[in-house]
């Protein structure tokens, strides 16, 4: 399969941005930023420093170490607030990194405190349909809300045991031409590698890397009308690009609101225009149109 053309994804993400007279935030860049430092200023916020990151992926084929960005602030036990000095910001990136994050509600009132007044953040999100996440439930509202409660800066218990049990091997094409049989798709853990991940967190505090999240884009716009109808986020959605066919992502442009009304009803309004997906109708509806 064509992977993702980067200018496609790069313009999608930042169309719209004055970047050369802003003052930008982006998360988790990696060795594959969307802002450059030659196109305005930007500050690069990651969950560790540019070192631990080489340490950490010193082995993985898909990271070229020598193309990592320089971290200039790292945001873990810490708000992100202090991690960049008490800073503010016109604008977040963050692509692929929503999903991993143990609090959402937390996570996106941290990106609230570091904006300006008219501030945006922009999202690329994975969509579960086409993805490893595609046996599991979507995300709702309680459990976002559990995470918030106790405040958790790792994910979960019950978190890691959704995942472990659930995450399989889904091929993307597949995924989109046809609806696969939950009994015939391997999964990649099982009960005993899920209660012992819960065990880890419950027993150790350990921090687990997962998928905590889990998105369409309609259960995505659903989740956070759901959000700003309980006061718990104010940002409106003002851009959405939807999952492109054969392809696995898709895009959310947030603005700062304090228009309840008007935010509730953006995000009725992503959610009304989120398209349903139905296996193999684009190629059925070409199959006939030649017959």
């Amino acid at each position: 399969m064509t992977p993702p053309n980067p200018n496609v994804r790069k313009q999608k993400l930042l169309s719209g941005l004055n970047l050369r007279d802003s003052v930008g935030l982006e998360i988790g860049a990696l060795c594959r930023p969307f802002t450059s430092r030659s196109d305005g200023e930007v500050i690069y916020v990651d969950h560790a420093s540019t070192e631990a990151l080489k340490e950490k992926y010193k082995n993985d084929p898909d990271v070229d170490l020598d193309a990592l960005v320089h971290v200039d602030a790292v945001w873990g036990e810490n708000t992100l607030q202090e991690a960049i000095g008490g800073k503010t910001v016109d604008y977040v990136v963050a692509s692929h990194v929503i999903e991993h994050v143990p609090d959402l509600i937390g996570w996106i009132g941290e990106l609230r405190s570091v904006l300006n007044p008219s501030g945006e953040v922009r999202l690329i999100v994975p969509d579960k349909r086409f993805t490893f996440d595609y046996l599991r439930n979507e995300t709702r509202i309680d459990s976002a809300l559990y995470c918030n409660l106790v405040r958790a800066r790792i994910p979960q218990p019950h978190v890691l045991i959704d995942y472990c049990m659930h995450v399989a091997k889904v091929d993307q094409r597949e995924a989109w031409d046809q609806v696969l049989d939950p009994d015939l798709v391997e999964r990649h853990h099982g009960i005993e590698t899920a209660i012992g991940v819960a065990r880890d967190i419950i027993d150790n505090g350990a921090y687990h890397d997962a998928h905590c999240w889990v998105f369409t884009p309609k259960s995505f716009a659903r989740l956070f009308r759901e959000m700003a109808e309980l006061d718990l986020i104010d940002f409106a959605c003002v851009g959405f690009n939807d999952t492109e066919r054969y392809d696995m992502e898709f895009f959310v442009t947030m603005q700062v609101s304090v228009d309840k009304e008007r935010t509730v009803q953006s995000w009725r309004t992503m959610e009304a225009s989120a398209r349903d997906h139905v296996p193999g109708a684009a190629r059925l509806s070409a199959a006939e149109g030649n017959g």
